[in-house]
């Protein structure tokens, strides 16, 4: 059997496929237009892997995708690409729009007519898991409870605003259509091989280069953290599992400030790869001026993934976070004259 991965080149869905091809004999066929966050050395270990096929193009080509489908008798589509970065969105809004919501409509439609010539047990069996992002449910203050799957859509950004707009998309070719779509929300994803524009690579980036690390105003905003390993066995999950036309909230508990998190990292760093001349990685922190539209906090309720499938983020915080800085400061190698060899011993970050 086999399932079509979109974005399957780019952070989460290059650990999706690696970790597929380790807990599973199904090929996967990895669709990815490679734009500036999708990379193929994300898959170079995998390249020579008989049950990986990747596959150069976009999701809105509809001969393409169609022909992959049936070439390869498809029986799931898990739906990663997109473009995802707030800052990007608010500079040319016009590319999440035509990527996330056009790129998006032609896949479903693509699927549904694919969907519709499956024999019925083909059909009964298909799903198309659209991964989307807990920023659709716009931004909570201090007190609020945290978003559930009942939480109203209240996007703030033109990113967000074109993620919410695919997921409805989805939704309605459920409705529609009777497509097996289910839709999963997620908190923020860290871990290994995350493009180096997003909060926790790009300081440990700044970091080892002896480079300012920009905070955006206070620095105050809570995220929730979720890691990049646990986000794909939620998927899993669900994949095997999940009810049709539901959606799923995907969080890590761990809601910490931007501050806190850029500080554990220095913190990290001072250990694992100290600065020749031992003065802190926290002395190149730096507030900016705050992004337009910054939401405050972000919090996931993710009870209904547990109760129903058993699914709870098995990675803790503070030791998943010292893996992530070793993977990052392990590949950037051991050039720079401004840090010392990287120590192996580990070492505990502070969360407060």
């Amino acid at each position: 059997m086999t399932i079509l991965v979109t974005g399957g080149a780019g952070f989460i869905g290059a650990n999706f496929v690696h970790d597929w091809l380790k807990l599973s004999d199904e090929t996967v066929i990895n669709l990815d237009q490679l734009t500036y966050a999708g990379n193929r050395s994300n898959l170079q270990d995998i390249a020579d892997n008989p049950q990986h096929t990747f596959v150069h193009g976009s999701i809105a080509d509809r001969d393409l995708v169609a022909s992959l489908l049936r070439r390869h008798d498809a029986r799931a589509i898990i739906h990663f690409a997109a473009e995802t970065h707030v800052d990007r969105a608010i500079a040319n809004p016009a590319i999440f729009f035509e990527t996330n919501v056009l790129g998006t409509s032609h896949l479903l439609e693509t699927s549904r007519r694919y969907f519709e010539r499956l024999a019925p047990a083909e059909r009964a069996a298909f799903r198309f898991i659209h991964v989307s992002t807990d920023e659709v449910y716009g931004s909570l203050g201090p007190g609020d409870a945290d978003f559930t799957e009942e939480s109203p859509y209240r996007p703030n950004n033109p990113y967000a605003a074109s993620k919410a707009a695919a997921d409805h998309a989805a939704r309605s070719y459920g409705k529609t259509y009777g497509l097996p779509v289910i839709v999963t929300n997620s908190s923020n994803n860290y871990g290994p091989r995350q493009y180096p524009e997003k909060l926790i690579p790009l300081v440990i980036t700044k970091a080892l280069a002896g480079e300012g690390l920009p905070i955006y105003g206070s620095g105050k905003q809570i995220r929730d953290w979720l890691h990049v390993a646990d986000h794909c066995a939620a998927l899993r999950a669900v994949l095997a599992a999940g009810r049709p036309g539901e959606s799923y909230n995907i969080g890590g508990g761990s809601q910490l400030s931007n501050l806190i998190v850029v500080h554990a990292i220095c913190t990290l760093l001072d250990h694992i790869r100290p600065r020749r001349d031992d003065r802190a990685y926290a002395e190149q922190v730096m507030h900016v001026a705050d992004r337009p539209g910054h939401d405050e906090r972000y919090g996931i309720d993710a009870s209904k993934l547990a109760r129903e499938l058993g699914w709870r983020p098995t990675r803790n915080f503070r030791t998943g976070l010292e893996a992530t800085v070793r993977w990052h400061v392990a590949s950037s190698g051991a050039r720079d004259t401004r840090t010392r060899p990287a120590r192996p011993e580990p070492v505990t970050a502070q969360f407060a």
